[in-house]
């Protein structure tokens, strides 16, 4: 009886922390860390520049801080998950937006990270298709073979003088 109820324990304390429910006794370390790194995220994504405008994501509202979510996964390494908000629900440059997120990230994190990038639910008529677009490495490293989609990103991306 005290092994069933050992094993028990164990399986719930495992559900529980696998759940976020209980992270123990470094949950606030943990949770300071993860709106730490966030705010480091925001930072490196809020200046990346609108490819047909010429103000930056943040001014346009298209990324704030708030669409900024990091969790610890592993020692030392993360899962980012950055969900924007295009201007308006038919932005034919939503996919443009979200691979300028992600190279942008890919070069200027310093940490280990793994990255998920969605558009805000409900505020684009084709989201999942821009979803599996820009979550797809293949497609991502095939747009970024493309010399004149290369040469935009760039233009997104670089950081103003």
């Amino acid at each position: 009886m005290s092994l069933v109820l050992g094993l028990l324990s164990h399986t719930l304390s495992r559900v529980l922390w696998y759940s976020g429910l209980r992270r123990g006794c470094h949950a606030p370390r943990n949770q300071a860390m993860e709106q730490e790194k966030a705010l480091e995220v925001y930072d490196i994504i809020r200046t990346i520049r609108d490819p047909e405008k010429p103000n930056t994501l943040e001014e346009l509202e298209v990324v704030t801080e708030s669409c900024v979510e990091v969790q610890e996964i592993g020692e030392d390494e993360y899962l980012v998950i950055i969900r924007f908000t295009p201007t308006v629900p038919h932005c034919s440059l939503a996919t443009l937006i979200g691979l300028c997120l992600r190279i942008k990230l890919q070069r200027c994190l310093p940490f280990r990270h793994k990255l998920e990038i969605y558009i805000s639910e409900g505020t684009h008529s084709t989201e999942e298709d821009i979803n599996k677009q820009i979550n797809d490495k293949e497609r991502v490293a095939a747009a970024m073979e493309n010399p004149n989609l290369r040469e935009i990103v760039e233009q997104c991306v670089t950081e103003p003088d």
